[in-house]
């Protein structure tokens, strides 16, 4: 098992919730920001949101700014994406990952340093 554990993936209907978890298992794992990718079928890995660890400032790719939610809770040293109104287009696996640091933008997947194993969202129409 890697230090990030994602949780929560699975088959819902168009117009429906799902929420993603994602732990940072190991407690000495220092992160700057966490953030959610998703990578569809034949596509490249595309930035979701991003959640500072210290401040919880959070960022969104236009697409899903008016329906997902990211949140943390620093206790668990968990993020949270609440996905609401998902579409078929929301369809992929989505990857948790994390940053030691602000190295550049929050979307470049090259700028952090720990990723998950990935969950599966399948949003059927």
């Amino acid at each position: 098992q890697g230090p990030l554990q994602e949780s929560g993936g699975g088959l819902v209907q168009a117009g429906n919730s799902l929420t993603l978890s994602c732990e940072a298992s190991d407690a000495t794992l220092s992160v700057n920001h966490m953030t959610w990718f998703r990578q569809a079928p034949g596509k490249e890995r595309k930035f979701v949101a991003a959640v500072t660890w210290k401040t919880g400032e959070t960022y969104y790719h236009e697409s899903v700014e008016e329906r997902f939610i990211l949140s943390r809770d620093k206790a668990k040293k968990t993020i949270y994406l609440q996905m609401n109104g998902l579409e078929p287009e929301d369809t992929a696996v989505y990857y948790c990952a994390a940053a030691k640091s602000y190295s550049g933008p929050y979307h470049r997947v090259s700028n952090y340093d720990y990723w998950g194993q990935g969950t599966q969202v399948t949003v059927s129409s």
